[in-house]
C-alpha cells in the first residue's frame, strides 16, 4: 500500500510540474450537447454522449488527463484515498478543468461527504453547466440528504441536457412516486 501510494505521489508530482493548467471552451462539445438534447432515440444518444465524455476528459492538459485516468482507476478498485488525492491534485493545479472537479466529486460522494461532492458538483457546473453527470450526480447527492424538492430539480435539468439518461429517468421516476405517496 505504501509504496503504491508513494508511485502515485511520484506520479502527481512529475505530473504537476511537466504541463500547466489549459482552460479552453471547445466549441465541438456545444455542437454535441445540443444534438444530444434533440437526438431522436437512445442509439443515438448512446453515441453523442461517448463523444461528449471523451471531449470533457480530454480537456485538461495531458497531465491532468492522466491523473484523472489513473484516479478513476483507483476509484474502480475501490481505493477512494488514492483517488482522491490524485483528482485534489488535479483540481489544485487545473481550477478551470471541469472534469477533475467532477470526478473528485464522484470520490467525495462514494466517501459519503455529501456537502463536498456538492461543492465540487458546483464548480464543474460553473465551468459546464450542461455537465449532465454532475446534474445527475447533485440528484443523488440531494436524494441522499432526502432534499426531495433539489434532487428532482437536479435530475429534471440532467434530462434536460440529455433526455436518454436512463438512471437519471429512473430516478426521477421514483422520486415523484415516492413525492406522490408520502407528500415529501
Amino acid at each position: 500500500m505504501m509504496r503504491r501510494l508513494a508511485t502515485i505521489l511520484l506520479l502527481v508530482c512529475a505530473a504537476l510540474v511537466a504541463t500547466p493548467a489549459r482552460a479552453e471552451r471547445d466549441a465541438r462539445v456545444d455542437a454535441l450537447l445540443d444534438r444530444l438534447k434533440a437526438a431522436r432515440d437512445a442509439g443515438e444518444a448512446e453515441a453523442l454522449e461517448g463523444q461528449i465524455w471523451r471531449r470533457w476528459i480530454e480537456a485538461g492538459s495531458s497531465a491532468a488527463v492522466s491523473l484523472v485516468v489513473i484516479g478513476a482507476g483507483a476509484m474502480q478498485s475501490g481505493d477512494l484515498p488514492a483517488a482522491l488525492g490524485l483528482f485534489d491534485a488535479v483540481t489544485v493545479q487545473n481550477p478551470d478543468y471541469a472534469e477533475g472537479w467532477n470526478k473528485r466529486a464522484t470520490a467525495l460522494f462514494l466517501m459519503g461527504a455529501l456537502e463536498k461532492s456538492a461543492e465540487d458538483v458546483a464548480r464543474v457546473l460553473a465551468l459546464e453547466p450542461r455537465h449532465f453527470g454532475a446534474l445527475s450526480g447533485l440528484g443523488l447527492i440531494r436524494a441522499r440528504q432526502e432534499r426531495w424538492d433539489d434532487a428532482i430539480a437536479a435530475f429534471d435539468a440532467a434530462l434536460a441536457v440529455h433526455p436518454f439518461l436512463e438512471n437519471a429517468r429512473k430516478n426521477l421516476e421514483a422520486l415523484k412516486r415516492q413525492r406522490g405517496d408520502r407528500g415529501i
